[in-house]
Formats: C-alpha cells, structure tokens, sequence
C-alpha cells in the first residue's frame, strides 16, 4: 500500500504584494517543504530534525519577497565603486556576491535566487542543529553539512534534464553553494552555454559567478539569435542588451573556442579566491575548471580541464 504524504504545513500569512499574494507552503510526497512565493519557489530537505528546521524556514520565508520589491530598482541597477550598501538581509547577500565582479557588467539580480536560498538556509541552521539540509530554489542551492556528512548532487541538463555527472561536496569540502545558468534557463543570458554549474562558499556567490561564466561562452554565428532583453521580458535588468533566444548546431571549432572564452573567465575567478571550481556544458562538449575526478563524474563528453 503506498504510504500517505505527510500532511501539509499549516500556515498562513498576510499579503505581501498585490499580484503575487501570499506565500504558500507544503510538503511534498517524499517529505520536504515546498515554499513558493511569486517567482521563489524552493525544494528544501532536512534530516533528523526535519519538523523545527521547516518552522523556522516557513517564518523565515514569509518576507522574504516584499522586502525585495522595496529595494527593486536598487537591485536592477549595476554594480560600481559607489554602489551603496543595500538595506534587507537578502539584498545585502546579493551585492556581497555581486561586489567582486563589478568590473564587468553585474546586477545584484545575478544573485538573488542564490542568496534567497543562504537566507532561508540560515535560518534553518540558526534554529536547531541540522545533519544535512539543502534549500534549492530552482537549481542554485545552499548546503549544509555536519561533519562526516557529504552531498552526492546531479549535474542536468537544463533542457532535457538529463544527467551530465554527479558532483559529490564533503563536509571538509569549503564550499556550501552551487548555482547553474545558461541562455536554455529560467534568467536571461548573453552567452550560448547549455548550462554552466559554478561550486563557490555560498549560493549567492556561485549564482552571481554562474552567470558571468555563462555570459563568457560566447561566439557569434548564424545559428545563434539575439534580442534585446527588454523585448523579451519587460522587466529585464538587462535593458537593451542583446541576450540569447536560440542556438542551432554550431560547428565544432566554434564550441571549443565559446567553452574556451567560458574557461578563462572561471580560471580567472577562481584564482581570485571567488569560485572554487565549474562545469560548463555546450553542445554535448564539457570542460570543467577546478574539479578533481573524486569530485566530479562526468558522463562521457569533453572533460579537457
């Protein structure tokens, strides 16, 4: 007899904001909590102690979103020198992993799906103490490990979502963050990668650092299209700039040299302390950029580092 789900959190909230209304939360087949709020929507686990960690992550999660929308036009807005310090716990994690990077073209919005995970993870953590416990929201994911503990995470296809590798993070392990972007996701891109994974220290820095990473595996050809981002979604804080709609067959050199250009930006970010390792994907190709082979496993494909 198939087991019954568990029953649904109960839990209410007031409005935040008008269209979106108020957040939602309940929990899945399998046991964990589904939080979903406008565009947030998060898979969280935890073990052990699984009841108090989903409280404190649903209180947690209640403001999340309408405290974003006060700073909104501070958040569209790129990073430089003078960019003042942002107000909410989760703007703030946004400009911090956004900061480093200012040089080139960055929004803090680069990093907001990741720093919402950190946020809701650290009030998981800060509640009662966890033994593993992730927050995903929508593939950039915050981690937690007690020692000993390790995570096994599969490496998808953003498309298709089939399994490109599996990447195993230990306890000893310094990074708690891992994010993928591509022009084939959910936020616009300005590069042609399929998917590029970044591992970093936290989840709102691999997300800042996987869209950057994105955006450099790149070339122009026939086969790839552009708009520009406002025409696409008009709310994009990309403005006119000119992101990726469609990529058809590119011939092989031209991958090699776009994953080439994706390469160098990730070498040059991890030699800076920002990234500790990526995985960039086009095409069926795969290279990879400071990952040993007991951490990652990839599935046959272009592995050159």
């Amino acid at each position: 007899m198939p087991q019954r789900a568990p029953p649904a959190l109960a839990y209410t909230a007031p409005m935040t904001t008008r269209s979106w209304g108020a957040p939602l939360a309940a929990r899945l087949p399998d046991g964990r909590l589904h939080l979903q709020h406008g565009p947030i929507d998060l898979v969280i686990a935890a073990e052990d102690v699984a009841e108090p960690a989903y409280r404190a992550a649903i209180a947690r999660f209640d403001d999340i979103l309408a405290t974003l929308v006060t700073e909104l036009p501070s958040l569209r807005t790129p990073v430089a020198d003078d960019t003042p310090d942002l107000v909410g716990p989760v703007a703030h994690r946004m400009l911090a992993a956004c900061r480093p990077h200012r040089a080139a073209f960055i929004t803090p919005m680069a990093a907001v799906a990741g720093a919402v995970a950190d946020e809701v993870l650290a009030a998981m953590i800060a509640a009662v103490p966890l033994r593993r416990a992730s927050v995903n929201n929508g593939g950039d994911i915050a981690l937690h490990l007690a020692p000993g503990e390790c995570f096994r995470i599969g490496l998808a296809g953003v498309e298709d979502a089939a399994l490109h590798g599996t990447l195993t993070l230990r306890f000893a392990d310094v990074p708690r963050g891992v994010a993928t972007s591509g022009w084939r996701g959910r936020s616009q891109s300005l590069g042609i990668a399929d998917a590029v994974t970044v591992i970093a220290t936290n989840a709102a820095a691999a997300d800042a650092a996987a869209t950057l990473v994105a955006n450099a595996v790149n070339v122009d050809h026939p086969a790839v299209r552009r708009r520009p981002a406002r025409e696409v979604r008009d709310d994009s804080d990309l403005g006119d700039r000119l992101v990726t709609v469609a990529v058809g067959t590119l011939p092989e050199d031209l991958v090699h040299a776009a994953l080439d250009r994706g390469v160098a930006a990730a070498r040059r970010m991890r030699d800076l302390g920002l990234i500790h390792a990526a995985c960039l994907r086009l095409q069926g190709a795969i290279r990879v950029v400071g990952i040993d082979g007991d951490t990652l496993a990839p599935l046959p494909g272009d592995s050159r580092p």
